[in-house]
């Protein structure tokens, strides 16, 4: 079963429950996939490795938007979006422990050493060769910031 039919049935079981922020979540999550598939110059339906990539793009959305609300103090739509994003968190892969990131920010970064590159030069090829080793386990933004402090 592909990640859009799981959502879709996940959809269908929220409505028959009458989940009410289930139901929106799924809707929300299946129409930002529905445009992914329709935006360019040609439909196309994505993969599962893409769909998942649209999944992730509206957890971080909905990360950032509770985040703006708590700073604003609207704790009410924060909550909110926390609860959107919880739904959503449902259909990601699990992180990776900081632990596990840790050692292959390690790697990578004796790899750059050995090769030459130290220090603000080999930030990109660091940062690039741990994103692609751990997919889509870990935030880009927290392996960038940890490959700076390890570099650094």
């Amino acid at each position: 079963m592909t990640l859009k039919d799981q959502l879709k049935a996940d959809l269908t079981e929220a409505m028959k429950a009458h989940d009410e922020a289930t139901r929106d979540t799924l809707r929300m999550v299946l129409a930002a996939i529905a445009n992914a598939e329709v935006a360019g110059d040609e439909a196309v339906v994505l993969t599962d490795e893409q769909a998942l990539g649209v999944v992730r793009s509206e957890a971080k959305k909905r990360q950032e938007a509770a985040q703006i609300y708590r700073d604003a103090g609207r704790t009410e739509l924060a909550d909110k979006e926390s609860a959107e994003l919880a739904i959503i968190e449902r259909y990601l892969p699990a992180a990776m422990s900081d632990e596990d990131l840790g050692k292959i920010i390690a790697e990578e970064v004796a790899k750059a050493a050995s090769s030459g590159a130290t220090g603000g030069k080999a930030m990109g090829a660091v940062v690039k060769a741990v994103r692609e080793r751990v997919g889509g386990q870990a935030d880009g933004g927290k392996i960038a910031a940890l490959v700076k402090a390890a570099l650094g």
